[in-house]
């Protein structure tokens, strides 16, 4: 295994070019169990039909865990809205709909979305008021089994000359696609994309027929997700967010 050719750092992983491999190494912090889930949410998401980068192995390099994988020749959707600014509405009308098929597919093995939620809602440190505020609302939306990303971002799709594959899937699960989208459009705000949270929203809705407010519904359910991770320079605005009352 070769790790000398470094493609991507992040907070709590490194990921190396060896071949036609990728290796994914984890960060101390990364348990076996998260590493695991990982892999094999991918290994569902690939079995679903639609293209995924394909899993080699699972392993430990000097007492860390690892994911090799396929590594795919191309260029990330997020690169290439970086790189053609006046082209990003072509790109981000592909994008929704890269989304939109990957909902069209569905990956029976993965964990139900609505109880992931659940979970995180109770670990978001919330008040006990908003907590249950929070899982009321849950209970009473929708529930679908339909493939859903959890992190569905530009970075996160890669395009090659004749295909386009979806990457990183350690928060899949099957569930409602307007809570995949609501999370989408929650990652465009923190990332301070206003406008383009706002063009993704309506042209996410547009696309699938789904009402604006519907999705919004679920903006306060991943805002308390999102607070589980604990980064300061998100708290103030998920905070304000994940009240259901002062959101709406």
């Amino acid at each position: 295994m070769n790790l000398e050719k470094t493609i991507a750092v992040r907070p709590t992983k490194t990921l190396y070019l060896d071949g036609d491999k990728v290796i994914k190494l984890m960060g101390k912090e990364h348990s076996a169990s998260d590493v695991l889930s990982e892999a094999f949410n991918q290994v569902c998401a690939a079995e679903s039909g639609i293209k995924v980068p394909a899993l080699y192995e699972v392993t430990q390099v000097d007492g860390k865990w690892a994911i090799v994988m396929e590594y795919i020749r191309g260029k990330t959707l997020a690169d290439s809205m970086k790189a053609g600014p006046a082209r990003f509405d072509e790109y981000l009308n592909r994008f929704v709909d890269i989304q939109l098929y990957m909902h069209g597919h569905s990956a029976p093995r993965l964990p139900l979305h609505t109880e992931k939620m659940h979970r995180k809602i109770r670990q978001s440190g919330l008040d006990a008021t908003v907590r249950y505020e929070l899982h009321t609302r849950l209970d009473s939306l929708p529930k679908h089994t339909k493939l859903c990303h959890g992190d569905f971002n530009p970075s996160n799709i890669i395009i090659t000359e004749k295909d386009e594959y979806i990457i990183d899937w350690s928060h899949a699960t099957q569930g409602n696609a307007s809570s995949d989208a609501a999370r989408t459009f929650l990652l465009f705000s923190l990332a301070g994309q206003k406008e383009a949270a706002e063009k993704y929203l309506s042209l996410f809705c547009k696309k699938s027929d789904t009402a604006r407010q519907y999705v919004q519904k679920w903006i306060p359910i991943v805002s308390a997700s999102q607070l589980v991770k604990g980064k300061s320079e998100e708290r103030e605005l998920l905070l304000s967010w994940a009240n259901v009352v002062e959101y709406e």
